[in-house]
């Protein structure tokens, strides 16, 4: 029932928003015009370039799965995050990609199911921390550039608070790895196996810092080319090339990203382009129409990765497809699984 709310949810601020954006037809036959006289070559550059995030993205993981003696083929990684992408852009809340991903890595590695989604859970640690630095590297650079409007600065100081809040959940999980509470945490404590599952991670790989690091060297130009490949769809319009820089877009891509991903719309549209249309608006003095025309032009560039990897996943083999609910089922029990496995026997407390 929760799901299904959120969905609606998700689908009428969709709706709404994409409604507003397009209410106005003057603008509309701009957006139109600008899609007409855009520069292809640069939009194909756009495509070539998510092909070396994802690419550098499955080394990455594949660096994280080499740790818990997981040996899997690039092919097959490469598969495996394409199937997830589909499922991220096509099915409401977010985070139906990555189940996926799971799901598809445990019939991988039948022996290794643990490990395997350990290796997963460090990659969205590493792949966080990886933003977190990015983007605190450019916003200490370009802070009074950020600031110059209320609308540019609340977008900001959102950002930095969920960016707390990150580090604060993550913190917690180590302070509970270092000091080896585990057993303090009631079972009905909301996240328990989440927590849990973090502070099994830390331990795993503090062990193989060498490793963590390098993923986590990885996970920077994984952001800093995600960034560019809207910087190359927005010199496909002539009407945002003389005005934007590649520094501008390395500086806001981590706010959009990072907000877009909120399971408030879905894939992020119409957020997206609300906030397109503000800071390109506010800072670099794009018009609306362009600023609109830009962002939904990086996002099909996803998409179209994304209509990729649902076809392979038609044709994924040896691992027989299942319906995302009984996917999420098993991906829980394991988290449930692993969590118990580091609860101390009651005799023992």
């Amino acid at each position: 029932m929760k799901k299904t709310i959120l969905t609606i949810i998700q689908v009428a601020v969709t709706l709404g928003i994409l409604g507003w954006l397009f209410r106005d037809p003057e603008r509309n036959r701009e957006m139109l015009n600008a899609v007409t006289q855009a520069d292809t070559g640069w939009i194909l550059a756009a495509l070539f370039i998510f092909v070396i995030v994802e690419l550098l993205a499955v080394w990455r993981w594949q660096v994280l799965l080499k740790v818990q003696g997981i040996v899997i083929g690039w092919w097959r990684l490469t598969a495996l995050m394409t199937i997830g992408l589909f499922f991220n852009v096509f099915l409401p809340g977010g985070t139906g990609g990555d189940v996926v991903k799971i799901f598809y890595l445990l019939k991988e590695t039948p022996g290794k199911k643990a490990a395997a989604m350990l290796a997963v859970v460090m990659d969205r640690i590493v792949g966080l921390l990886g933003l977190i630095v990015m983007a605190a590297a450019f916003i200490a650079l370009r802070y009074g550039w950020l600031t110059q409007t209320r609308a540019t600065s609340g977008l900001l100081y959102l950002l930095i608070f969920l960016f707390g809040g990150a580090i604060g959940f993550v913190t917690v999980s180590w302070v509970v790895t270092r000091y080896n509470l585990i057993h303090l945490l009631p079972q009905r404590l909301p996240l328990r196996d989440k927590i849990v599952e973090l502070s099994v991670a830390y331990t795993h790989y503090g062990r193989a810092w060498r490793s963590t690091l390098g993923a986590l060297i990885i996970s920077l130009p994984v952001h800093l080319f995600s960034s560019l490949q809207f910087y190359f769809a927005a010199l496909a319009f002539e009407a945002a090339a003389k005005k934007v820089t590649m520094l501008d877009f390395l500086t806001i891509m981590p706010i959009i990203n990072t907000l877009a991903a909120m399971p408030v719309s879905i894939g992020g549209v119409g957020v997206r382009e609300g906030m397109f249309i503000s800071l390109l608006g506010d800072l670099c003095g794009v018009d609306k129409a362009t600023a609109v025309v830009i962002s939904l032009t990086g996002y099909l560039v996803i998409v179209f990765w994304g209509l990729v990897g649902g076809i392979l996943y038609l044709f994924y083999r040896p691992s027989t497809h299942a319906s995302l609910g009984e996917m999420e089922h098993t991906v829980a029990k394991l988290e449930h699984q692993i969590a118990d496995a580091e609860e101390p026997p009651r005799a023992e407390r």
